[in-house]
């Protein structure tokens, strides 16, 4: 397992320095259908601890998990500040969980474009769950719903007129709330808003619940848990999570597509950048669509 955790380490440097190389690196490997949780919501929330605590849960329950934790860029290197490993540092001599930090390096969807083949490389290991923290959320930052399968929007009590700011945008991409810091004055009244917002959301088949979390005492991790697991059994009786999966496939195209036109179009200012979306389109979407199906 340890030697496992070598190689996947070197293959998400390699496809952080160099995204074309993810082409070469995920072709012919076995994607496993696995859960996908993302964890997103603004700076001071608890995201972090919260993905401690569920990945202590997820551990109780015999389940391997993968973490990749999105944090901002250094100014100067470019390269993660590493605060969400420091955070979830018990865990790191489980040979059962693996935690990684990636710069956000600018990205407005509060992720890295490499957060796509990461997740599919994942995927091709012994994982059973893998989380995806973002390094924050604001209207726009809503790429995490192109990644995850089950998308939490973690709130905590205080916030002011946070659900009146964030409902015009990322509020629509949650399949679960998560009320953490749940011990603190303010949050039946943030539970109240969110419920008032729903009633007067489009009604859906899938009506996410709200769930309160103390996350640095575990208290309703658990229950946060089973929430997941209920909404993953959705997706699948539903058939949801193959439309899901096809959105994804498309918003990843989209990502390859950009990297590879900003690539081959430096130095080279006369190609035509539609002329070449138009012969390119076809094969990554194929080459994408492959990695599911294991051709």
């Amino acid at each position: 397992m340890e030697k496992d955790m070598r190689e996947l380490s070197k293959l998400i440097t390699e496809i952080e320095g160099d995204p074309v190389r993810a082409r070469d690196i995920l072709k012919g490997m076995k994607l496993r259908d696995i859960p996908v949780i993302g964890v997103t919501g603004v700076a001071g929330v608890g995201k972090s601890t919260l993905v401690d605590a569920m990945i202590k849960v997820l551990r109780e329950m015999g389940k391997k998990v993968a973490v990749v934790a999105v944090d901002p860029s250094s100014p100067f290197s470019g390269g993660a500040f590493l605060g969400d490993r420091i955070r979830m540092k018990r865990h790191f001599t489980d040979e059962g969980v693996f935690i990684r930090s990636m710069a956000s390096r600018g990205a407005l969807g509060g992720l890295n474009d490499s957060i796509f083949d990461v997740v599919d490389l994942f995927r091709g290991f012994d994982f059973d769950v893998v989380i995806v923290e973002t390094v924050g959320a604001g209207q726009t930052e809503v790429d995490i719903a192109y990644v995850a399968t089950t998308v939490l929007l973690v709130l905590a009590p205080g916030g002011g007129d946070e659900v009146q700011m964030m409902k015009a945008g990322i509020m629509e991409i949650a399949d679960i709330f998560v009320v953490n810091k749940a011990d603190l004055p303010g949050t039946d009244s943030l539970v109240l808003s969110l419920r008032a917002m729903l009633e007067i959301s489009p009604k859906k088949e899938w009506v996410p619940p709200i769930v309160k979390t103390v996350a640095s005492s575990g208290e309703g991790v658990t229950d946060l848990i089973k929430e997941i697991e209920r909404h993953e059994e959705h997706l699948r009786s539903s058939g949801e999570i193959v439309s899901r999966r096809r959105r994804n496939v498309k918003k990843h195209v989209e990502h390859i597509l950009r990297n590879e036109i900003v690539r081959i179009l430096g130095g080279h200012e006369s190609v035509d950048a539609d002329e070449l979306l138009m012969k390119t389109v076809d094969r990554l979407c194929k080459e994408v669509k492959d990695r599911w199906t294991g051709k």
